[in-house]
């Protein structure tokens, strides 16, 4: 006899062990050579909070509103959207190394990285963190979480653009040849 976990332990599973490895690896970065501003930051941690407060916080009234059924399809196909997000993340975080940073900033002997997952997308920790969302959403199916979607994806594009313009200036001949092959969230899309 088989036993299946509840749907929505193996989102809150895939999210622990999101932040568990984030947190390990995060011990063995390279320090900083150029930070962004605390108030350049807001710009892409305001939104991004928010839509993270709309995933996970239960609402009432018109937020709380269930717009995706509950049935078994719809909860299979979020965890696996959610499980695919979470196996992207850990391989563009384990490819990116020592060069990731949380905040828009250079590292000390900073590489440009276009190997694993940056063959693919410009931005792969982003696209897997937004799938990770949509899974949630999918299985969540209230109406505050897909509306938490377009609050991340803002924040995330921002520090994007953000992360694209240091990028550019110190890769001035390697960044624009990367990135007019690359594509910035989707492969061969957008």
């Amino acid at each position: 006899m088989f036993c299946f976990m509840a749907p929505g332990k193996l989102i809150t599973d895939c999210w622990f062990l999101f932040l568990l490895y984030w947190l390990i690896s995060a011990r063995a970065i390279k320090p900083a050579a150029e930070r962004q501003s605390w108030t350049s930051s807001l710009a892409h941690k305001l939104p991004i909070s928010l839509g993270v407060l709309l995933l996970f916080v239960p609402r009432a009234g018109a937020f709380g509103t269930v717009v995706i059924p509950h049935t078994v399809a719809m909860e299979s196909l979020g965890v696996a959207i959610c499980v695919l997000g979470l196996f992207g993340a850990i391989w563009s975080r384990k490819t990116l190394a020592d060069n990731w940073s949380g905040n828009v900033e250079l590292k000390q002997g900073h590489t440009l990285v276009a190997r694993g997952s940056y063959r693919w997308v410009r931005h792969p920790i982003y696209t897997s963190l937004l799938l990770m969302c949509l899974g949630t959403a999918i299985v969540s199916g209230r109406l505050a979480a897909l509306a938490s979607l377009l609050f991340v994806f803002t924040g995330f594009w921002i520090k994007l653009k953000q992360e694209e313009r240091l990028l550019l200036r110190h890769f001035p001949e390697e960044y624009p040849a990367y990135k007019a092959r690359v594509k910035a969230l989707v492969p061969f899309a957008f």
